[in-house]
């Protein structure tokens, strides 16, 4: 049989995988679309700010950023958890009670981020970007947290529900207009006010719309009441909240150890180090884009599967979704080898060449992290949240404790090393947890029957 006709094959009995590449298809087709926006975003800011404003730019957003991490439940991954299950077993008045309670934990976290931000903004100005007036665009950019009260919450429903073609809509209208506004700011050569302005009307349109979109379609699949179905739905033994915590506890020591690169870089270095180091990352971010889609429409599918216990279909879904990722960073790896070097300084300006080196670095570990996307929603997906959990808070400790060390000393590389290092190792040791568990699940299956 030939490669063609394994390739139809796998695709016509693959049920799963089809319906993983069809939603990821309106997702993917966004990002598409997407990519050349995304780019020129990140190209016409850098050349608007400079390298020292481009980095302070970074502080602000991803200050933002990891604020609503840090009190975030990542509702969203309980949500797709018990109202997938729920729906899938006709309970939608437990469907209901999960959904209510993402919500209004989700809202009064999102409220409570904001006061949390305002008042660590001058910290963050003073020690940070060491510029005291950036106090009110920090405070100004952390509107955007109010105006998205419940994004976690709104892609679980839409997630449960199949609406990735909305979710890809919304998400190439907020490129559209953040890059409509970054064109303007070039053009009348407005400084980081402008820049974060156009970032801000991003984020409330994609907030608003998700919510909107969100709450209309859980009408529709929960049913007119569901705002008022009691707690006492909620899964029993509280199993829902241990699930919210642990994902919470995750997130936060993500927060420190991989998401908050340009804050730490620009603590122990400065904001010229912190601008090379965000360009080197929004490299990445565009190169690895087109496997993003798959994270978020592969985890209900785990899910169902895992729930139905179809133990060969699982393995077969997740070896072929591997290959594909594993192509598609082979080509990224290609093409930034052989035109990196030249392509940055072109495309960004010659202050951004450094920018290379840290790109080239970080591409090892984004890349063992991409082509094994699925390693945590697979944990996830078992209902096995604590292993990753204490995985990625080893691992980032000692991340955090040796960028301390060395950082100061050996630079903004020797960040993206350490950042390299804790992708790598992490996510072999989740993926490897995660596939024991289904072949012990599969063994176990074996010798019942």
């Amino acid at each position: 049989m030939s490669l063609l006709q394994k390739v139809k094959a796998a695709w016509k009995e693959d049920h799963s995988l089809r319906r993983v590449i069809k939603n990821t298809s309106y997702m993917f087709s966004s990002s598409t679309l997407s990519m050349p926006l995304t780019a020129l975003q990140s190209i016409l800011a850098a050349r608007t700010l400079g390298v020292a404003e481009f980095g302070a730019l970074g502080v602000i957003t991803q200050f933002a950023a990891n604020v609503n991490r840090l009190l975030s439940f990542r509702m969203g991954e309980p949500v797709v958890k018990y109202m997938g299950e729920f729906m899938a077993q006709g309970k939608r008045e437990q469907a209901a009670a999960v959904v209510k309670a993402a919500t209004l934990t989700e809202a009064v976290t999102s409220l409570a981020t904001y006061l949390l931000l305002f008042l660590l903004a001058p910290v963050i100005a003073i020690y940070f970007i060491r510029d005291p007036s950036s106090t009110r665009l920090i405070e100004f950019y952390g509107l955007m947290l109010v105006a998205n009260l419940i994004p976690e919450t709104s892609t679980g429903i839409l997630q449960v529900g199949g609406h990735y073609r909305s979710q890809a809509f919304l998400n190439l209208l907020q490129s559209v207009l953040t890059c409509m506004v970054l064109v303007w700011a070039f053009l009348v050569h407005g400084g980081l006010s402008m820049v974060l302005l156009a970032y801000f009307i991003g984020k409330v349109v994609l907030g608003a719309g998700m919510t909107g979109y969100a709450f209309y379609q859980a009408g529709k699949m929960l049913g007119p009441g569901w705002i008022k179905v009691p707690f006492k739905y909620l899964p029993e033994g509280r199993s829902f909240w241990k699930f919210a915590v642990s994902t919470n506890l995750s997130q936060t020591i993500n927060l420190f150890a991989r998401d908050s690169e340009e804050t730490w870089v620009a603590l122990l270095l400065n904001t010229t180090a912190a601008g090379y180091y965000k360009t080197a990352k929004a490299v990445m971010n565009i190169l690895l884009m087109p496997i993003n889609p798959f994270i978020s429409t592969t985890y209900p599918e785990l899910a169902k599967t895992i729930a139905t216990r179809a133990w060969d279909q699982l393995k077969q879904l997740l070896r072929r979704l591997t290959w594909i990722s594993f192509l598609w960073n082979a080509v990224a790896l290609v093409v930034l080898a052989a035109f990196g070097a030249w392509l940055i300084p072109t495309v960004y300006g010659q202050e951004f060449g450094p920018a290379y080196p840290a790109t080239m670095i970080l591409l090892f570990g984004f890349g063992m992290a991409n082509v094994l996307f699925w390693n945590r929603t697979l944990l996830l997906s078992l209902g096995e949240p604590n292993y990753a959990l204490a995985v990625i808070a080893i691992a980032g400790a000692l991340k955090i404790c040796l960028s301390f060390l060395l950082v100061p000393r050996f630079g903004y590389l020797m960040q993206a090393g350490l950042l390299s290092a804790y992708l790598g190792i992490s996510v072999l040791l989740i993926a490897w947890r995660g596939l024991s568990r289904v072949r012990k699940q599969q063994e176990m299956a074996a010798e019942a029957a």
